[in-house]
């Protein structure tokens, strides 16, 4: 019945849903994503990426390095090879599609987390698709906002905390011996004095942890182009070809190249799923459309960046075989990659990023779950402290439990979680595209940071109180509830 479901959602449904989507809102944001790619940088470069206000909120860096910690993670070195090996090089190209794209559609899913954002008791927000469907669909779309509750915590909450710390266990076992269940207490005492901090602890150690494991992480791709050099072209050609098949059916033919490089690329960079716009709420910015850009940009930095640099380590070693790669598991076919390259230490350099990848995105699941749990039972602290206990819990046990059938059931409630995402999103599209316009209004007008009032935007079901400003932006002249609250 899974492997049924599976097929439905991932062979036919998803793909088509996600592309026709993808297309649909590059085409009518004039390619958003690509229009402000410089603002990315000059939105983090600028001081009100980092600054943190008088309430405490979070800063829109860190709320950025929140996302990468749950986007990154084995899916750009376990899944980007189990691609490779299951569906050829060509599973790659479609993956940069799937990423290319899923910028439109993650501006646009965190620019409306934003708009709906709900200001909380203790100077915190809260957020993410089932408050953009409860608060922007109304009150007949309630039971899809529950549903997509539900599904986040099983999904994330549950079924990918113990696939991430098995996953992080049984690599750490194969390259330094270390015995799995020592790895998941390990792993679930320090896990447990991080999430009884809440997000504000699980941010700090996100924004020191993030940059250190991506930058390293790229720095190790960077010595082994320096040493494959001229190989980089025929790698790159071998992926485009494989894409379209061009080249002898490698894995299983085009076919299967599309299904795994959009199964696999959803599954890393998470754009669609609605699982990023649950952090990307909690930022403190001045307009909903900052945000969006900025988590647009970590799609990049996921998919583009990072499930490349793990691809051509794949295919400029000597350890891919297209004959046998369907046979390789994906953590240990990067880890025989990478010792290929640059000597035996490579096997334990993987098995330490995926252990710092699987760390942060373990933190990243927990929050989700947290924020659909306050979906239900707004900030019951008995609740949360319970399903910290569930956390630490399966953080032991994730890491010696036999994990496939999880894993199967994960896949389907990850496309129906994506699927009532897409069908929401599809919904306040219009809305999307006002806020956006708005945005784009005030930068014609040469106001050099654009600020949301909520005033003009009377009949949208807007919570006010989480957009009133604590102080006067550096930046620029205050606007809208900025000029109004100084």
């Amino acid at each position: 019945m899974l492997d049924l479901l599976n097929d439905l959602l991932w062979g036919k449904l998803l793909i088509a849903v996600l592309l026709i989507l993808g297309v649909w809102f590059t085409l009518a944001s004039r390619f958003v994503q690509f229009r402000y790619f410089a603002s990315m940088f000059r939105i983090l470069g600028s001081s009100q990426a980092f600054k943190r206000d008088p309430n405490g909120h979070l800063s829109s860096f860190q709320a950025l390095v929140l996302s990468v910690a749950g986007r990154v993670g084995g899916g750009n070195i376990a899944g980007v090879a189990v691609a490779i090996a299951l569906g050829g090089p060509g599973a790659v190209f479609w993956m940069w599609v799937v990423g290319l794209m899923g910028m439109a559609t993650s501006y646009f899913e965190c620019t409306l987390a934003q708009t709906y954002k709900k200001a909380e008791p203790d100077g915190t927000y809260r957020g993410g698709p089932a408050y953009y469907i409860a608060r922007g669909l109304g009150e007949k779309w309630k039971w899809l906002a529950v549903v997509y509750s539900a599904l986040l915590l099983i999904t994330f909450g549950f079924g990918f905390t113990a696939l991430q710390s098995y996953a992080v266990a049984t690599s750490v076992e194969d390259a330094f011996g270390v015995p799995a269940y020592y790895t998941g207490i390990a792993l679930a005492l320090v896990v447990g004095l991080i999430i009884f901090g809440g997000v504000k602890r699980i941010a700090k150690i996100s924004e020191v942890l993030v940059p250190i494991m991506a930058l390293g992480y790229i720095g190790i791709t960077a010595v082994v182009l320096a040493l494959n050099v001229s190989e980089i072209p025929a790698a790159l050609s071998l992926i485009v070809k494989s894409a379209f098949g061009l080249e002898p059916a490698i894995g299983g033919g085009i076919g299967a190249a599309i299904l795994m490089g959009v199964k696999r690329g959803l599954f890393s960079n998470e754009a669609g799923l609605g699982s990023a716009p649950n952090v990307a709420a909690v930022a403190y910015v001045p307009h909903p459309a900052n945000q969006g850009i900025v988590q647009s940009f970590s799609v990049f930095i996921d998919t583009i960046i990072l499930c490349s640099c793990t691809a051509l380590i794949i295919l400029l070693s000597g350890a891919y075989d297209p004959a046998s790669a369907g046979t390789q598991g994906g953590v240990a076919l990067t880890q025989m990659a990478l010792a290929d390259h640059v000597g035996e230490w490579g096997r334990m350099f993987v098995s330490v990023a995926l252990l710092l990848f699987g760390f942060s995105t373990i933190l990243y699941n927990y929050y989700l779950g947290e924020n659909s749990l306050n979906f239900f039972s707004e900030e019951n602290q008995s609740l949360f402290n319970a399903f910290r206990v569930a956390i630490i819990c399966l953080c032991c046990g994730g890491a010696i439990m036999n994990l496939g059938t999880v894993f199967a059931f994960a896949d389907v409630t990850m496309g129906l979680l994506a699927l009532a995402n897409l069908v929401a999103l599809a919904l306040l599209f219009k809305t999307g595209l006002r806020v956006m316009k708005d945005y784009d209004q005030q930068r014609a007008n040469g106001v050099k940071v654009p600020v949301f009032d909520a005033d003009k935007f009377a009949d949208l079901n807007i919570d006010k109180n989480a957009w009133k400003a604590e102080a006067p932006q550096p930046d620029a002249e205050p606007q809208g509830e900025f000029a109004k609250a100084n």
